[in-house]
């Protein structure tokens, strides 16, 4: 930390490291999913999240290159709060096991997973990307990418949710027969 700057060059790899092992995970997690006989449901919706993500991810690196932010309070509870944020995505990810996949896919014959943040909220995952999609352009002071990508945000996913419950209406309709 030089002159009240502070640089997070190890920041965008980090995400980028992320979300490639995540999607190595849900790629895993699909075949295993589709391998026990279960279905994928709008698959032509996951194109507009893949776009949406790596939209999200280029527009920062433009806007936010060097990755050299000032070292103030904004800064340090941004990263405190990505951190914590860090904690809640992998807590999903633990509680859904092989069920965690970035599809959506449904294997007929298995019930929800009402543990770990899924006791309190039906779609905890969509709460980690939207607080990310806020707390990453604030803390790499990246405006554009904040304002652009959390509505771009919030309508992709108002879209994904509804074919998610749809599916999952699917899966409780089939434990009810």
């Amino acid at each position: 930390m030089e002159n009240g700057i502070l640089s997070l060059w190890w920041f965008y790899p980090l995400l980028l490291a992320q979300r490639g092992g995540e999607l190595l995970l849900c790629a895993r997690n699909r075949r295993k999913l589709l391998a026990r006989g279960g279905s994928e449901h709008a698959p032509e919706s996951y194109r507009a999240m893949v776009i949406l993500h790596a939209g999200f991810y280029l527009t920062l690196l433009f806007e936010a290159f060097p990755f050299a932010v000032p070292a103030d309070l904004l800064t340090w509870s941004m990263l405190g709060l990505w951190f914590l944020v860090q904690i809640g995505r992998y807590w999903v990810i633990a509680s859904l096991g092989v069920f965690w996949t970035t599809r959506i896919v449904v294997v007929p014959g298995t019930t929800l997973i009402r543990k770990g943040p899924y006791r309190w909220l039906q779609h905890p995952n969509y709460l980690v990307i939207t607080l990310e999609f806020a707390i990453v352009p604030l803390l790499l002071r990246a405006p554009v990418t904040l304002l652009l990508f959390s509505l771009a945000n919030l309508v992709v996913l108002r879209h994904r949710i509804a074919l998610e419950e749809a599916a999952l209406k699917t899966l409780k309709s089939s434990a009810n027969r």
